[in-house]
């Protein structure tokens, strides 16, 4: 590991740079901690986002809400190849920019249901809105998101929804995060 970089930040960094090298996705875990075993913190299962910025600016970010593969260090793996290569408003990861990276991984605990605004903080907590289908997941802590107003307007418009949708028409999760940076 470079320096006292989190484990998670430099499974994610170590992923990213192994990928945008190389082009190969299988295996991942294997070729990155061969002959290691794996740490506790990364045999757990749990949703995991994967943000990238360069010079303070979004670079990319996807993530899980809930664990889709076998363990945190899968989850993340998996996340830190999307965010790299397949966010959708951002072109691929090039090599000359792996340097330039500031990648944070933030772990997902599980979702609970929110009864009243009065429960949301968008400092403490992130939020997932759902109609049908339809679902929309904004991180907690963000710059530029004070109000609960408007986190879950950004959230509504994930999910392709009005920002002036009924609440009353919509179920509202809250959850925790724990942030590496």
């Amino acid at each position: 590991m470079e320096g006292k970089e989190n484990i998670h930040v430099w499974l994610a960094r170590r992923t990213i740079k192994e990928f945008v090298i190389s082009g190969k996705e299988k295996d991942m875990l294997k070729r990155i901690m061969p002959e290691e075993t794996l740490p506790e913190e990364l045999q757990k299962r749990a949703g995991a986002f994967v943000t990238i910025k360069k010079k303070g600016e979004l670079r990319g970010c996807i993530g899980t809400i809930q664990a889709t593969r076998a363990n945190l260090a899968e989850e993340i793996i998996s996340n830190a190849i999307s965010a790299a290569s397949r966010d959708p408003r951002f072109p691929p990861v090039r090599e000359e920019e792996l340097a330039e990276l500031e990648i944070s991984v933030d772990v997902l605990e599980e979702p609970e249901p929110v009864h009243d605004l009065s429960e949301l903080d968008p400092l403490t907590y992130g939020v997932i809105v759902e109609k049908g289908f339809r679902r929309g997941l904004l991180l907690p802590d963000l710059e530029g998101v004070e109000t609960v107003e408007k986190q879950l307007g950004i959230a509504l418009q994930k999910a392709g929804l009005s920002p002036f949708t009924d609440l009353d028409d919509i179920r509202i999760y809250r959850f925790r995060v724990k942030r590496y940076e």
